[in-house]
């Protein structure tokens, strides 16, 4: 069995820059019916896992949930001991632009930056 912190309004697994949390925010205004942002790690990428982010209008049972500035995140149990300390960007850059996931836990990342190993 996994231990798990529990979470309460004021903690959080990851931090959001105002970039993030804007972009974020205008994600889900374009999708009235989302109850929020599902925040993952998956299996893929380069180096062997990769963070998924995306609007989702259930949690699941055995999902966390926190909420940042109004927007809340439903995280399931396994993705929880990888995002631990992730700080989430947005960047609006041409060349680079997107969500930037800077993960302390990281062993090793792939040359673009989108998927991580630990």
């Amino acid at each position: 069995m996994i231990d798990l912190p529990v979470l309460s309004e004021t903690t959080s697994l990851v931090t959001l820059t105002d970039a993030a949390i804007a972009k974020l925010k205008s994600v889900l205004e374009s999708q009235p019916d989302a109850a929020g942002i599902r925040l993952g790690v998956v299996g893929g990428g380069c180096a062997g896992l990769q963070y998924r982010m995306e609007p989702c209008d259930l949690q699941a049972a055995d999902d966390q949930m926190f909420e940042i500035a109004g927007i809340r995140f439903f995280v399931d149990p396994k993705s929880s001991l990888y995002l631990s300390g992730v700080r989430i960007d947005f960047s609006r850059d041409l060349l680079d632009g997107g969500f930037k996931f800077s993960n302390p836990n990281a062993k090793d990342a792939c040359g673009c930056g989108t998927s991580f190993s630990i």
